[in-house]
């Protein structure tokens, strides 16, 4: 097709008009035959690269060549997080009301630095995250700010907590070259997401600064140890300054007891933080809302709408009890972003790194209103059911086995096939089991080692997931394993 790309200037309304019809419909369409997409890429390594230019096209091509090109070079390259099968990682599924929210964030395409550069984004912001804080039943003095990812939040909580520790003055004095600054401790279990040490690296404190706690049989930190790590690197001249309790770990989704950890951060005068990132979204089903307790205790607290509440990523919610230490911690006014209007409102770059921020409150406020809390509630106490029905099947078979609790909808399991009994002939089993239903392009799981053991990880946090596709996730590993063991 002739290139029709103006000299100047922006596409033309009636091309974008058409076009953006175009896609919606081709999206629409995505959807609707999704069970049909392999859920995994098919591409080998280095192909998508082969198949493009290798420099930029000097002249504008055409829409229908680039649009042409999503089924011919980007499909076959796909891992599809949006697919119902897809039960690896914490999916992040990004529904139909959040991508038109996200659609209308591109183009209004403004910069939620201050108040005074986009008024709707700072006060929209405050409110979707209130509704969001009040459906979780959490606390009203948190006070919340949007970040890109739980990663971001996590390390802008580490900071926060740093910038309370007593005494230290980081924010002007800085923690290199002074002999008279103790060392810093951070305490997280075990399982705790590999996030907290890259915050805390980034942080200054060091991989020597970070003490991990041992677990219980439930894969949970272990309150009692804590408190005698605290005692002992007190008394070793080290300042324990944070402590990141989570709220479903990555690997089984375990709770830590954030009440009885509150209570030791409380004694002991240690900020607290809450990595709910994937697991307190749960608390949306008031059935559910026992998963944070002790919350209303931490100093923050982030959960993730973008893993279990179909906001398409990115959007992770963050909370604290303590704005003005986070405030402390970032702010810097220059001149040209002063306003008139900054004694009355909130300017949200001071709260953490980022100057450019995008209106990423559109897509949740889209989301909550057109699910609504019990909308929302409803599709969780699915996946809840869903997951319950997995692990039963799981425990009922004889070459299967269930290695961690099911405290959320992460089933951690195993194949274990009758006479196979050795660890290291089991874990090439497991490993195999995984390649092999994740090659037939029909769902996609990842693993974990738990106790030193290749463990299979099932997630049922989809919003398009239904009972078909557990059903067919089940009998497909069921299937690979006898292929595997009519190979031994």
């Amino acid at each position: 097709m002739t290139n029709t790309t103006p000299a100047i200037g922006d596409m033309p309304p009636d091309d974008f008009r058409r076009y953006g019809h175009q896609l919606v419909d081709w999206i629409a369409d995505f959807f609707e035959r999704i069970d049909d997409v392999p859920v995994t890429a098919s591409m080998p390594p280095g192909e998508l690269r082969t198949r493009l230019p290798r420099a930029a096209p000097s002249m504008g091509e055409a829409m229908d060549t680039i649009l042409a090109d999503i089924d011919r070079v980007i499909m076959p390259a796909m891992t599809h997080w949006n697919h119902p099968a897809n039960f690896a990682y914490f999916n992040s599924s990004g529904s139909s009301p959040g991508i038109l929210g996200e659609m209308l964030t591109a183009a209004f395409n403004v910069n939620c630095m201050t108040w005074q550069s986009c008024p709707a984004g700072t006060e929209l912001e405050r409110v979707t995250l209130d509704w969001l804080r009040d459906s979780l039943g959490l606390p009203s003095d948190l006070w919340g700010i949007i970040y890109d990812t739980a990663s971001s939040a996590s390390m802008h909580a580490i900071a926060a907590a740093r910038e309370q520790a007593a005494g230290l003055n980081v924010r002007e004095q800085g923690l290199c070259g002074r002999p008279e600054v103790p060392r810093l401790r951070l305490y997280s279990s075990e399982q705790a997401h590999m996030s907290i040490d890259k915050g805390a690296l980034t942080c200054g404190i060091g991989t020597k600064g970070i003490r991990k706690i041992p677990l219980d049989e439930s894969f949970r930190m272990r309150p009692e140890l804590l408190q005698q790590a605290i005692t002992q690197d007190r008394s070793d001249g080290w300042l324990p300054f944070c402590v990141v309790a989570t709220v479903g770990t990555t690997s089984t989704t375990a709770i830590d007891p954030v009440p009885e950890i509150a209570r030791i951060c409380q004694q002991e005068g240690i900020w607290l933080h809450v990595d709910a990132a994937h697991g307190g979204i749960a608390a949306i089903e008031p059935g559910m809302r026992h998963v944070l307790d002790g919350c209303e205790h931490a100093d923050s607290i982030v959960v993730n709408p973008h893993k279990w509440m179909f906001v398409p990523i990115d959007l992770s919610a963050f909370y604290t009890r303590r704005p003005d230490v986070l405030k402390r911690a970032f702010s810097l006014v220059p001149d040209y972003l002063k306003s008139e209007h900054d004694t009355e409102v909130e300017n949200y770059m001071e709260y953490g790194v980022p100057l450019g921020r995008r209106f990423r409150a559109l897509k949740l406020w889209f989301v909550l209103r057109y699910f609504g809390a019990e909308g929302l509630a409803q599709r969780i106490r699915e996946h809840f059911r869903l997951a319950g029905m997995f692990a039963d099947w799981v425990e009922e078979h004889a070459d299967f086995e269930q290695l961690a609790p099911v405290p959320l909808t992460t089933v951690c399991f195993r194949a274990h096939p009758r006479g196979v009994d050795a660890d290291e002939q089991l874990n090439s089993i497991n490993d195999r089991l995984m390649n092999a239903v994740n090659a037939s392009g029909r769902m996609f799981i990842t693993q974990t080692k738990l106790n030193g053991v290749t463990v299979l990880r099932l997630v049922v946090s989809h919003l398009r997931t239904e009972e078909v596709h557990v059903r067919g996730a089940w009998q497909l590993l069921q299937d690979k394993l006898d292929d595997l063991m009519a190979l031994q």
